[in-house]
């Protein structure tokens, strides 16, 4: 799970947006920063697609430098490149549409989606009570990549209506929000597996500070 906010990334005006929920796989590339965290960085790195085709094609490269007299006959099959391609971004880093049915029951994919709005209202509201907001719209958006056989890549932020903008988060925001958005049972492969039965990969929680009751507030305050 990568936390976007503006304190999290080095190219900030990728964050830049005119509507919420703001979406991020496929438009921008993010540079996180803080250590540079090499795995999470490699992770960002590979939804690069042209970079995936590239990885695919070097078999084709390579045995053109060892069968050199076969060279020009490699390089002008470009169909067989094309399948290559097609078949390991479907079968081999996706689950084909057909066969996500049996990846995950309805009935859990369906408390899987319930505790994550309440996880998500919940660390929303915490959120508006620490910084005593009463007016506006919140939400939290958890967008996860679809390739279903590698590391799963799930990018959280916190997003507000006004302006709007994605909203710099403390450390200690943050901090919540690892703890627990992805406590057991819900973790972020399940959400993964819910996400591709679905195939709806961007899941939005709002909250409405004028729906926040004191009691809340209050309560928030104290966890």
């Amino acid at each position: 799970m990568f936390i976007v906010s503006p304190s999290t990334v080095w190219n900030r005006s990728a964050l830049e947006t005119r509507q919420v929920p703001r979406r991020i796989f496929g438009r921008v590339l993010l540079l996180p920063r803080r250590g540079f965290p090499l795995r999470l960085i490699w992770r960002i790195v590979f939804e690069t697609q042209m970079l995936r085709f590239l990885a695919v094609l070097a078999p084709f490269v390579v045995a053109m430098l060892i069968w050199r007299q076969s060279a020009l006959a490699i390089a002008q099959a470009p169909l067989l490149m094309i399948v290559a391609i097609l078949f390991v971004e479907t079968n081999v880093l996706r689950i084909p549409k057909e066969r996500r049915e049996k990846i995950i029951d309805r009935a859990e994919a369906d408390r899987g989606l319930d505790l994550l709005q309440v996880r998500g209202r919940t660390i929303l509201t915490r959120i508006a009570a620490r910084r005593k907001l009463e007016r506006g719209v919140l939400h939290l958006v958890i967008e996860q990549s679809d390739m279903a056989h590698i590391t799963p890549l799930t990018f959280v932020s916190v997003q507000s209506e006004a302006g709007p903008e994605i909203v710099r988060l403390s450390r200690e925001e943050e901090a919540m929000i690892r703890k627990t958005l992805f406590e057991a049972p819900l973790s972020e492969r399940k959400l993964l597996r819910i996400n591709l039965l679905e195939n709806v990969f961007l899941r939005d929680v709002t909250l409405d500070m004028r729906g926040v009751s004191a009691h809340a507030r209050l309560a928030a305050l104290s966890t």
